[in-house]
């Protein structure tokens, strides 16, 4: 009797609780959560399998062939990556969804890393535009074509920080600052998904690479990384949670070890720091191969082992490796049920918010993809963007008329000199793998600008003397390679300058000479270019150089040569008419460094927030039992937030109370032009040893000539803490010293 009491109160209690807690539940969740409960197992592992479309761009060792289509029926696949065209892309989702059992759609993703079609610099330097509504707009656009065109997930922002020079993904981050590199994350996301994922003009982001991937050893690709909580606290994390707090729909692993676990089955990472700690309610892909690469990094036998690691410590989708879908013993794996069923109903939600339940063809509008994309309008203001992203890195006065080199008159005979200056496939930079190669070269821009017989052109050499070296950082088929002697390319270059007023040389590195599986030891300008440099020298001309790289380099030589140097990066689509406006006055360059220019590669890593140490160096200079270097300078060649102008602003006293700091900011010159205003802030006393200074805000103003503004920061505790060596945000009573520059 007993018994029978005892079971009518509680079945009925747990009927009621059932149907509280799916009252309780969001729409979503009671549509994810009754799909899954059709889904057989092999069904929900297929939704974490992400597969690349053969024949189209990809990275690392390539899989393979596979009847995809067939795969995509029986429910094995639960997305596709750098699949291009929005026919392909239809064809694709109709399988998905009028094939398969259940009519699952996938997801489309791609390297949308600077753009879509319509490409703007890299990421590197939109960095120094400091401009961040304008990065939040590239972003936008770059979702607005991807989207055109069928692509509905960007393996984008990458927010490591750097500063490491040698390593070549440097070109894809923000440059050293985590204030800086966490105020852009937080505008790509905004950018990327917008206020609705449902909004078909949006797209997922996919923050990468996570974590600390920029602080690989030696500056070395995939390498290890050893650091403590309060630097990984500090220094390096901050973007990504930046990122996770905006929004972001997706995280990606990284390739590297974290002390000693490597990224992808580091479940202090993925699941209690990403999700106890920072409450991530997305899903964890892995980057290409990086399950099966496990493997190499001795964490496993095999693929099935290596695969229930990934999984058991937080990876949601295996990207190429097939690790969960493919050569594993399905019984073993049910022993994973409830880690499964996490992963598949984190991959399911996001495509409910993607709005492809509802409709799976809404990235497919054949329309769009003739309206949307490499539009006049995204090109102006690629074009617009790019000028903010140059840096003046020099400009000297000419002895002749006693004014700065730069701008130059649109009436001067020019002499266009190097590799980079008539080449279209390198202007756009790295990770420009859906770009329209439809633009000008630098070449073609000054020609339009100058008068008929005032430009003068000559290659003048190969970017590098090797061919094999030079071929490493042509892929994609940009090869520049010239047959000619580097006797016969530097006559020309002579004969050619002899006849102009300034020589303008178009030099530094190709487009895939940075960016993944890039890395350099040497940072200085290539020998055939330096030597080229040299012998133009010689005539005794104004020199100008338009500084093509991807990372920041040594430019030592340069800077004692040259009379004026433009940092230009890759400025995307519209490079060469950018670099036309600034070099000839029409835009004013207002770019400053996000990341330090080292007077050597000894010097690496190098960056502005270096901690306190109990013997400072001297102005950088070589002091005996201090910390310096007996054959170099502590300092950098160029610092970050160094740039010029061709106007000149004044500072007025820095005011601080208990709320905030304020300036007033003057143009004391003849020209228009944006200021990047900068906050730094120094605590002069605290609990663990500190940075000198950290950036702690900066606005970007512009002033016409002679005007004057007040900039104001605001002090928050966010100004003035920091995180412990308990990774816990602390903020200490100071005093602290505040710096407006």
């Amino acid at each position: 009797m007993k018994r029978n009491v005892y079971r009518h109160l509680v079945i009925p209690s747990l009927v009621l609780f059932a149907l509280l807690l799916t009252a309780c539940q969001s729409k979503e969740e009671r549509f994810v959560n009754r799909l899954m409960r059709q889904m057989t197992f092999e069904e929900k592992l297929g939704q974490l399998n992400l597969l690349p479309v053969l024949g189209e761009i990809t990275t690392g060792a390539t899989v393979g062939e596979y009847d995809l289509g067939d795969r995509i029926a029986k429910g094995e696949v639960g997305g596709l990556f750098n699949l291009k065209g929005v026919d392909n892309v239809r064809n694709a989702q109709r399988i998905a969804v009028e094939e398969s059992r259940l009519g699952i759609p996938l997801l489309f993703g791609m390297d949308v890393i600077h753009g879509y079609e319509t490409i703007f610099p890299i990421p590197l330097a939109q960095s120094c535009s400091w401009d961040t509504t304008a990065i939040r707009l590239a972003a936008q656009i770059a979702a607005k074509e991807a989207t055109a065109d069928g692509i509905c997930w960007t393996f984008s922002p990458m927010v490591d920080i750097c500063r490491d020079a040698r390593w070549g993904r440097v070109a894809e981050g923000n440059g050293e600052d985590p204030y800086l590199g966490s105020a852009i994350a937080k505008m790509m996301v905004e950018g990327y998904q917008g206020a609705d994922l449902a909004d078909s003009t949006t797209m997922m982001a996919c923050v990468k690479h996570f974590a600390l991937y920029g602080g690989a050893e030696a500056g070395r690709d995939y390498n290890m990384v050893d650091m403590s909580a309060y630097r990984m606290a500090n220094d390096y994390l901050p973007p990504y949670k930046a990122a996770v707090d905006a929004g972001c729909g997706s995280v990606m692993a990284a390739f590297n070890t974290i002390n000693g676990m490597p990224c992808h089955c580091n479940k202090w990472l993925l699941t209690d720091l990403l999700r106890k700690q920072w409450k991530f309610n997305g899903f964890v892909v892995s980057d290409y191969t990086g399950i099966l690469e496990l493997i190499e990094h001795r964490m496993g036998p095999d693929l099935e082992t290596v695969g229930q690691r990934a999984l058991s410590a937080g990876c949601d989708m295996d990207m190429v490796s097939e690790a969960i879908t493919m050569n594993v013993d399905k019984h073993k794996w049910k022993e994973n049920k409830k880690r499964v069923n996490e992963a598949c109903r984190r991959v399911l939600m996001a495509k409910y918010r993607l709005g492809l339940f509802d409709d799976p063809y809404r990235y497919c509008d054949k329309e769009r993809r003739a309206t949307d994309i490499y539009t006049e309008a995204n090109r102006a203001y690629a074009r617009q963007l790019a000028t903010e992203t140059f840096v003046l890195l020099k400009n000297d006065s000419s002895a002749t008329t006693n004014q700065p080199i730069l701008p130059l008159s649109p009436t001067a005979k020019v002499a266009l000199i190097g590799p980079l200056a008539d080449t279209r496939s390198n202007m756009a930079g790295t990770w420009s793998v859906a770009a329209t190669f439809d633009y000008k070269t630098v070449r073609e821009s000054f020609a339009e600008l100058l008068p008929q017989g005032h430009l003068f052109y000559a290659k003048g050499s190969n970017v590098e003397y090797d061919q094999q070296l030079q071929q490493r950082g042509e892929l994609f088929g940009r090869s520049i390679w010239d047959e000619r002697t580097p006797d016969q390319m530097r006559a020309e270059a002579m004969a050619a300058a002899r006849k102009a007023d300034v020589i303008v040389l178009a030099m530094g590195e190709t487009s895939e000479m940075s960016g993944e599986s890039s890395s350099r030891t040497n940072l200085t300008m290539p020998k055939a270019q330096q030597d080229l440099i040299d012998d133009l020298a010689t005539l005794n001309k104004p020199m100008v150089l338009l500084n093509f790289t991807g990372r920041p380099v040594v430019l030592l030589h340069e800077s004692e040569v040259c009379d004026a140097i433009l940092q230009v990066w890759f400025g995307g689509s519209e490079t060469a008419n950018a670099i036309a406006d600034v070099v000839f006055g029409k835009v004013s360059p207002s770019g400053k460094l996000t990341t330090s220019f080292p007077r050597s590669v000894g010097q690496e890593p190098l960056g502005y927030r270096q901690y306190s140490t109990g013997r400072p160096s001297v102005d950088g200079q070589f002091v005996k039992y201090l910390s310096c270097y007996l054959d170099e300078s502590t300092l950098p060649l160029y610092p970050f937030g160094y740039g010029l102008s061709y106007t000149t602003f004044k500072y007025g006293e820095c005011v601080v109370d208990d709320s905030q700091c304020s300036v007033t900011v003057t143009n004391t010159g003849k020209m228009a032009a944006d200021e990047v205003v900068q906050l730094y802030v120094r605590a002069q006393y605290s609990t663990l040893a500190r940075p000198v200074r950290e950036l702690r805000g900066f606005k970007r103003i512009h002033l016409e000539p002679g005007e004057s503004m007040e900039v104001s920061f605001a002090i928050t505790d966010e100004t003035l803490g920091y995180y412990n060596d308990k990774m816990q945000f602390v903020v200490e009573p100071g005093p602290y010293e505040f710096i407006v520059e």
